[in-house]
């Protein structure tokens, strides 16, 4: 792994907007957390893939459990059709201990699909999952979120238990899309994290 952690700023590392024309209700926004911001990118390349992004990208949404470590989490859907992924379907994110996460589905295109936190969540923000390719197979997780309250600050940027825990979540995500893909990770996960100062 190649983890770099630097200052941010709001106007660089501010979430992208959330989408107008879905329902924004119960959705925990980056504005309404505790603590710093974090803008965090997991980055990975991988060689000599059997599948294309959109082929990847089909296999992932799918069925997400397909390349989650189930002994750190598994996704549960609540809302939308088995098999499929659209815009306004729900989750929750099981996972060892109180650490439960509803999630709902925001934006979905033929190569991402990106998350926002609910009420209850320990975050309160977004995640992206990207795969694209430029020789290589690129596969890409973007978040920017806030701790959802005080607990969740303490546990995330204090204690650094569930940062941890995490880092390690979405690690294994990565070296399992690369699995799925036929290929290999190619030079290392790489871990990009630019910090804002919060005001709460």
């Amino acid at each position: 792994m190649h983890r770099r952690e630097t200052e941010g700023s709001l106007d660089r590392d501010g979430p992208p907007p959330f989408p107008p024309e879905l329902d924004p209700s119960d959705v925990q926004q980056p504005d309404s957390g505790v603590g710093r911001l974090f803008h965090r990118r997991y980055r990975a390349m991988i060689r000599d893939a059997d599948l294309t992004p959109e082929a990847l990208h089909a296999l992932v949404t799918g069925e997400l459990d397909r390349v989650v470590p189930t002994e750190l989490a598994t996704f549960h859907k609540l809302e939308g059709e088995d098999g499929v992924m659209r815009a306004g379907d729900e989750y929750v994110v099981r996972m060892p201990g109180p650490w439960d996460g509803p999630v709902r589905v925001i934006d979905v295109t033929s190569t991402s699909f990106r998350l926002a936190t609910l009420e209850g969540h320990l975050e309160a923000g977004q995640i992206e999952f990207r795969f694209s390719r430029d020789g290589h197979l690129l596969f890409e997780i973007e978040s920017w979120a806030r701790s959802g309250d005080r607990l969740s600050d303490l546990l995330y940027q204090h204690l650094r238990m569930a940062k941890e825990v995490q880092l390690h979540l979405w690690t294994s995500v990565l070296e399992q899309v690369a699995e799925r893909s036929g290929g290999r990770l190619t030079g290392g996960v790489d871990i990009d994290t630019r910090s804002v100062a919060g005001d709460r």
